[in-house]
Parts: structure tokens; C-alpha cells; sequence
């Protein structure tokens, strides 16, 4: 729930998701309301906001967990690696999308990457709205992305 929930509100790619920390989203024990963090692509500071299920869902899990700051949010169950990889990331989107009864060839992490930003865009038109939540530095980019068709 909280790898999901995170996904959606971030908009993080999966390399930079599987790789939070419990100090990357948490002040002296709270859970931020909102963040301020480098793309791990284009090192463009990308701000989003934690909703309040968000927020719910990773004091819950950091608590069943009992996480300190330096440790991983999603932590491997291999030895080798700190973190969950992108390709488990991958499987556990995989699966909840055949959960829910979906082709899993259909949608990906960057589907849930994607949803914010769409849902933003349709909402505003703000094509500038959604590049900066991605973390694009191209509107061009942001456009191709979402799927968005913009005159030369």
C-alpha cells in the first residue's frame, strides 16, 4: 500500500522510488506533507505533495517495520541489495494490476508514475504543471510522456 500510494503522489521514477529512505520523507519523526527532491535523471528538483492516505500508510509501515532514517522504505528480502530493484517493483506492479483483473502487458510503473501528472493536465491544461511534477526538462518531453499531441 504505501509503495503504491508513494507512487502515485510522487510521480518518482522506479529507480528513484525503490531507493527512499525513511529520512528522505520524514523530520524528526513526522512524515512531510510535502517534498523537495532531485530527479534521478535530470537532477531537476521535483516537488510533490504526500497525501494525508499517503502519510497513513507509511507511519503504518514504518512502524510494522520498524525502520530507523538510514534504512530503505522497501528494503530487499536479498541480502546483496538494500532495496527492492526495479524489476521487483516491476512483478509487484505487474501483479496488482492482474489482481484487479487488467492485462498486465498494458500497464507498468510508469503508468502509476503517469496517473498524477494526467490527471493534473486534464484538469488545468497546464502542460507546465505536469513537467515540473516529472521532473522533465523538456516540454516536449512531458508531452510525449503523457501522450499528448502539441503544435510545432
Amino acid at each position: 500500500l504505501t509503495l503504491f500510494n508513494l507512487a502515485l503522489d510522487s510521480s518518482l521514477n522506479a529507480c528513484a522510488l525503490v531507493q527512499l529512505r525513511v529520512r528522505d520523507i520524514s523530520k524528526r519523526g513526522e512524515i512531510a506533507d510535502r517534498l523537495t527532491m532531485n530527479s534521478s535523471q535530470t537532477s531537476i528538483p521535483v516537488q510533490f505533495e504526500i497525501s494525508d492516505v499517503a502519510r497513513e500508510s507509511v507511519v503504518a509501515w514504518i512502524a510494522q517495520q520498524g525502520f530507523k532514517p538510514n534504512d530503505h522504505l522497501f528494503p530487499s528480502r536479498l541480502h546483496e541489495s538494500p532495496h527492492v530493484s526495479t524489476r521487483q517493483y516491476a512483478r509487484i506492479v505487474a501483479g496488482w494490476v492482474t489482481l484487479i483483473g487488467l492485462d498486465p502487458d498494458a500497464y507498468c510503473t510508469e503508468s502509476l508514475r503517469r496517473t498524477k501528472p494526467a490527471i493534473m493536465y486534464q484538469r488545468s491544461r497546464s502542460l507546465l504543471a505536469a513537467q515540473l511534477l516529472l521532473g522533465h526538462s523538456r516540454l516536449r518531453s512531458t508531452a510525449r510522456f503523457l501522450g499528448i499531441e502539441i503544435d510545432k
